[in-house]
């Protein structure tokens, strides 16, 4: 079987896990759990090149063969004929996946308030905070000592807040908005059926019966590879989550109340 594909990344902790168990209800769709897919493409083009057989005798449809190759294969043993590919990273390799593929690919991009994102680091970091130290901690004591420390180093561009920011604006730089269709975590929690309608328009696909009172989780991960506990579980039931960053981030959101540049695109 030849696949279709789509694929799904944005912000972390901006619904993308909930989003994926909520598509899998669709028995056309296969949403996945963070896919190492796009890494192995990654590496595989950054290796072609570098091939002396290659650069001897440059042959970019072989690349695309493989590369499309590879995408296929990899969910060669799944039955049903979409593809929902969840990683951030395909953001950053859109020219590659559309060479790829051979046509324009299509993004889910879920983006929330960047105060609640950082917020929602805030309260993983707490509640991980009693049995240990998360990943890069040791190497940041400092610092992990406040809350302002704390988000700036979410924030930057070599960690999980800052990096996906900053591809999700180079690629609407590089002209690829058209190929995102954003979805807001406050719109899918407060209006599921709105936004799912929303999102089946952008994908051409034919609307499904989605149950929000009961979204069973059937994408896992081991997260203590994230650094921390419980980061990919979900809530059953879809309900409007209000913010909380007043109260657990207080004056330090303030340099973050214009970062959401989504809400005007």
């Amino acid at each position: 079987m030849e696949h279709k594909f789509y694929f799904l990344g944005g912000m972390p902790r901006s619904g993308s896990t909930l989003l994926c168990n909520v598509l899998a209800q669709n028995t056309r769709f296969y949403a996945t759990h963070t896919s190492g897919c796009m890494d192995v493409c990654f590496s595989v083009r950054n290796q072609w090149g570098n091939r002396i057989e290659h650069k001897a005798h440059p042959n970019d449809p072989a690349l695309q063969r493989v590369l499309q190759g590879i995408l296929q294969s990899y969910y060669a043993d799944i039955a049903e004929p979409v593809i929902i590919d969840k990683c951030r990273g395909w953001v950053s390799l859109i020219e590659m996946t559309e060479f790829a593929l051979g046509e324009p690919i299509k993004i889910l991009v879920p983006v929330r308030d960047v105060r609640d994102i950082l917020t929602s680091f805030e309260k993983l970091w707490r509640e991980n905070a009693k049995a240990g130290q998360i990943s890069g901690e040791q190497q940041n004591y400092f610092d992990f000592q406040t809350v302002a420390g704390r988000i700036a180093f979410w924030s930057r561009k070599d960690q999980p807040v800052g990096l996906a920011y900053n591809r999700i604006q180079d690629a609407i730089a590089r002209g690829f908005r058209d190929r995102m269709h954003f979805v807001h975590f406050e719109e899918l929690t407060a209006a599921p059926n709105d936004t799912m309608k929303k999102i089946y328009r952008f994908l051409g696909e034919e609307p499904f019966p989605h149950n929000f009172e009961h979204v069973r989780q059937v994408t896992t991960e081991d997260d203590s590879v994230h650094g921390f506990k419980n980061l990919h579980k979900i809530r059953s039931q879809i309900r409007s989550q209000p913010s909380q960053w007043p109260e657990i981030l207080g004056k330090t959101a303030d340099k973050y109340a214009t970062a959401s540049f989504w809400r005007s695109l």
